[in-house]
């Protein structure tokens, strides 16, 4: 099985880490940005990463290929069937998706990625996200996370891998979550960066961020 993207994205980085837990191995190569070659511009025809491939399956969007990974294998079950638990489970999945990404894509593209492809940097923007934004979501979070530590059923699902990525992408290069009025929320996304198919992914992506910050 081949994925194609870029290790720091957070959508790749979901799929890593929820084939990680199923003890799936994936071949991570380039992909997007004109890298992948023809087996990513059909699995993604849109160029939006990650692209995926099986044999002759071709497939993007890490929702989709988190679909098709679970459906060929189920367990250790990470996306609930217990109706209530599962569509809390999608919504965390689409939070994440949608709500957190959006909100930390200015401040993590103005200030880590503009600077290593050589674009102009809109600061203004990514300090504008992180006030406006982050917060809001912040707080969120900080109310609704369980006693336990993890978002659904008390245990780890598919719902703390997509909320985690995106945060772990903020927290790069924004100090916002430092400041301690989110106790719960801070100690709850080092929790996740200590799970070891999270840390795996980390420390493969260690070296891209270096040089991101670096630029």
């Amino acid at each position: 099985m081949i994925l194609y993207g870029a290790r720091p994205s957070p959508f790749v980085r979901k799929v890593i880490i929820f084939a990680a837990e199923k003890g799936l191995e994936l071949d991570v190569q380039p992909g997007g940005f004109g890298q992948g070659g023809e087996a990513f511009a059909q699995a993604s025809p849109f160029g939006k990463i990650p692209g995926f491939q099986d044999g002759d399956f071709l497939i993007s969007d890490s929702t989709a290929i988190i679909t098709y990974l679970d459906t060929l294998h189920p367990e250790p079950n990470l996306i609930p069937v217990e109706a209530r638990a599962r569509a809390r489970t999608i919504w965390y999945e689409e939070f994440g998706d949608t709500i957190v990404q959006a909100a930390g894509m200015p401040i993590f593209f103005n200030r880590m990625v503009a600077p290593l492809m050589g674009v102009p940097q809109d600061l203004a923007a990514a300090n504008a996200a992180e006030a406006d934004k982050l917060p809001e979501i912040y707080d969120y979070l900080e109310k609704i996370l369980p006693e336990s530590g993890f978002l659904v059923e008390d245990r780890f699902t598919l719902a703390d891998i997509a909320v985690a990525c995106p945060l772990i992408n903020i927290c790069y290069c924004s100090g916002v979550l430092k400041d301690g009025r989110w106790p719960r929320l801070k100690q709850w996304l080092q929790q996740m960066r200590e799970r070891p198919s999270v840390a795996a992914a980390l420390a493969a992506e260690a070296r891209a961020i270096e040089r991101m910050a670096a630029a």
